[in-house]
């Protein structure tokens, strides 16, 4: 369970309904199309373990399961853990979880952060926080994908105003840069009642990603620019998509 519960943009935001609303073209098939690609370089032996942290709903995670791996699944919202746990199996279980305060008796094969599920933290203390949890959660070789947006592209093209009508809402879409965060800002209507909430996400750099997984005993092994497992370009490819390697920790 949480140790340390404060009341934050990512826990009211991941938490509402609303949040699955908006974000619902990120659907089922595309999610199983990239770990079709994940699967197929890294190549995991069978019944490997992996941690899916920041698990949602947890569509990755019941996929993995349904290719034979055993899967546990983390996250902040305890609606998607509800959600998620109605899919529980013997090898398929979902937990409520801080990805900054998190510790497991069993270590994991495979450490998996996927769709921009961190830099959520305004200091850079949790970043190392959670990656030093990860690294601790692997077993010696392990490997952590972690899947981000590309940063320098994003603020490149930021779309600062946008209106999208999805299930009969109109959400009112706001961006900008503010103190190294890209700042999303989301108002809308819904039976007469007016909603604001707010992403906040890190433009975090491939450089500090380094930073992070040295730091915490993780060797960087490939680099992927897209969901096609294609090589990074920092001005083009959409997604920063990084596998390292657990060392064995001092």
């Amino acid at each position: 369970m949480i140790k340390n519960k404060v009341s934050t943009w990512f826990e009211n935001w991941f938490d509402s309904p609303y949040y699955h609303i908006l974000y619902k073209h990120r659907n089922i098939a595309e999610a199983e199309l990239f770990i079709d690609k994940l699967v197929d370089f890294l190549n995991p032996p069978i019944h490997a373990s992996f941690l899916d942290l920041a698990c949602g709903k947890g569509r990755h995670s019941i996929y993995l399961n349904k290719k034979g791996f055993n899967v546990v699944g983390m996250d902040l919202s305890p609606e998607n853990i509800s959600n998620a746990k109605l899919e529980e199996k013997s090898n398929l279980k979902f937990y409520v979880e801080d990805m900054r305060l998190f510790a497991v008796k069993n270590k994991f094969d495979f450490v998996i952060n996927l769709f921009t599920s961190f830099g959520y933290f305004d200091s850079e203390k949790d970043d190392y926080a959670t990656i030093n949890c990860v690294s601790k959660a692997l077993n010696t070789n392990g490997l952590f994908v972690i899947d981000f947006m590309n940063s320098h592209k994003v603020i490149e093209n930021l779309v600062l105003h946008e209106v999208k009508i999805i299930d009969g809402i109109e959400f009112e879409i706001t961006k900008k840069i503010e103190n190294n965060f890209i700042v999303k800002r989301i108002q809308f209507f819904d039976q007469g009642k007016k909603y604001n909430f707010e992403e906040r996400v890190k433009a975090i750099t491939l450089f500090d990603f380094k930073k992070y997984l040295e730091a915490n005993k993780l060797k960087i092994l490939y680099l992927f620019g897209n969901y096609n497992l294609e090589e990074f370009q920092i001005s083009t490819s959409n997604r920063l998509i990084i596998i390292a390697q657990a060392t064995k920790l001092d």
